[in-house]
């Protein structure tokens, strides 16, 4: 018996607006997860990292399983504030990324901690970065965050799902708004989530 599952973070779980008519990914853990076990939508539409820790207010006392999706916005506030900034050198801009990074470093590591400090298993999900449309500028910053993501999972020894390799096709994103998941990507989301939690180590692992 897996237990109860608390979904955090953003609109990569709270996805229910975009799939109009099919399975959301909470409904999608629902179906997946063996009999006896429930899962509890925490994650909001338009989260960022600061979000998450009111977000753990409503946490169910019964929890057994902690699963963390955010990020994504954070990157998108990152574009839309850095990307129109002018700049003399390559090098000078990536100074100017750099300031960006380090702000999200210090706040996803604050929420980690903060989320290790509960005392159950956690699993985390780096940005997935197939999206129809995305820029190769988009892409590559979004390795910034990602590199964030992945170096506090094996920091703290939570398994990590690793998006970008599970949301790949085109049909795994919403076409009301292609940076969501589809019902498609949302049951891909789903079974990586329950399979992380079904495996059951204590060491990091890696779902791709």
């Amino acid at each position: 018996m897996v237990g109860h599952i608390a979904l955090l973070g953003d609109s990569i779980f709270d996805n229910a607006l975009y799939v109009p008519g099919g399975p959301s990914v909470i409904e999608h853990v629902r179906r997946t997860l063996p009999r006896d076990s429930g899962a509890t939508l925490l994650a909001l539409d338009g989260a960022v990292v600061s979000s998450v820790f009111r977000q753990l207010e409503r946490l169910p006392e019964d929890t057994t399983h902690l699963v963390l999706s955010v990020g994504g916005n954070n990157a998108l506030w990152t574009a839309g504030n850095y990307f129109s900034l002018e700049t003399a050198t390559v090098r000078d801009a990536l100074e100017k990324i750099a300031e960006a990074r380090s702000e999200f470093a210090t706040e996803y590591r604050q929420l980690i901690d903060k989320l290790r400090a509960i005392g159950k298993p956690l699993t985390i999900c780096t940005v997935y970065d197939a999206i129809p449309g995305l820029a190769a500028a988009e892409i590559a910053g979004l390795c910034l965050f990602n590199d964030i993501i992945t170096r506090n999972a094996f920091r703290v020894g939570a398994t990590l799902i690793d998006l970008r390799s599970i949301c790949r096709e085109a049909s795994d994103y919403s076409g009301l708004s292609p940076i969501e998941p589809s019902a498609a990507g949302g049951g891909k989301i789903a079974r990586a989530i329950v399979d992380a939690v079904l495996g059951g180590s204590a060491a990091t692992s890696v779902i791709a």
